[in-house]
């Protein structure tokens, strides 16, 4: 059975920018950021949509040149979504981000487009991925019926900053008020085979102290969570610290993976080790951790390499 394209996706961080600033799109790749993604939605007026859609097909190669994926945003409503893709679905882009989604149909007709275009301009059918947001009560809702719409569809996350505006509150920082809408779209995603995307406490939108992104990214791994999206470069090395797998435990886990291995030849599925009793299913989830450790060393040598 084929992998889900999810199954070896590293995006700790993610930098978004509008693709009109010159000054983003330069510094873009430089930012080390596993994700760069050019905005041409909420941060684009709509008098410069036209003009911010005739750059991206020249701008992604410029924003790739760090190693992580390119992707871009594109706007909800189908009219502009349909002209969105024309203008963004070129060789070297990754991933489409569609936000505000609210059904699956909303998928499955950005899905037909995308494959459409994969094919008139000579890309490898599959090859352009959908990371989703949901941004409204009836999209967290939907959420696994979204995330299960396409195999496209490799991450899933909740859009703070609409969603609490729609329920007419505040976010903070302890993230309270989108406890419910963060844990149901983590299972959902999840279950769908999609990662979930997310950072809890701290408040969005902060940046003049990036170092606190280090612990809530920390917290949010541990929740599991596997990345988040910044629009401000700062917190970017701290986001791609904390989500990553500590080196202590990488080792913990291959030397309790080293000792179940020596158990099952002399006849045992559990064993001590330290302490710690590791049997078939504790084996398992190691084995899932430090493939997520082994994958996150790729893209982490993907970007050295690209900036040598």
């Amino acid at each position: 059975m084929k992998p889900h394209p999810s199954k070896y996706l590293v995006r700790r961080s993610s930098l978004i920018f509008p693709i009109n600033i010159p000054r983003f799109v330069e510094k873009a790749s430089t930012r080390g950021a596993d994700c760069v993604i050019m905005d041409l939605e909420d941060s684009v007026p709509l008098t410069e949509k036209v003009a911010a859609r005739a750059l991206v097909k020249e701008s992604i190669p410029d924003v790739g040149r760090g190693g992580g994926d390119v992707a871009v945003r594109i706007n909800s409503p189908i009219n502009e979504a349909r002209k969105d893709l024309e203008a963004s679905i070129w060789p070297g882009l990754a991933c489409i981000a569609l936000p505000k989604v609210e059904s699956r149909e909303e998928v499955l007709v950005r899905d037909k487009i995308i494959t459409e275009l994969e094919e008139k301009r000579g890309i490898k059918p599959g090859t352009v991925q959908i990371a989703i947001a949901v941004e409204t009560a009836l999209g967290v809702i939907n959420a696994f019926n979204i995330a299960s719409a396409s195999s496209r569809v490799v991450s899933l996350a909740v859009g703070a900053e609409d969603l609490t505006q729609e329920m007419g509150i505040q976010t903070t920082k302890e993230g309270q008020e989108l406890w419910y809408a963060r844990s149901k779209v983590l299972m959902d995603a999840v279950a769908a085979g999609a990662q979930p995307m997310g950072l809890v406490g701290v408040e969005p939108f902060t940046w003049r102290e990036p170092e606190k992104a280090l612990d809530a990214a920390i917290y949010s791994r541990k929740l599991g969570y596997k990345g988040a999206q910044s629009i401000h470069p700062a917190p970017i090395p701290y986001l791609n610290e904390g989500f990553s797998i500590p080196k202590t435990e990488v080792l913990r886990m291959r030397k309790e993976l080293a000792a179940f291995e020596a158990g099952l030849e002399d006849g045992t599925a559990s064993v001590n080790v330290d302490g710690r009793m590791i049997d078939i299913a504790s084996a398992e989830r190691s084995k899932k951790i430090l493939e997520r450790a082994e994958a996150i060393e790729a893209m982490d040598k993907r970007k050295r390499n690209a900036t040598k």
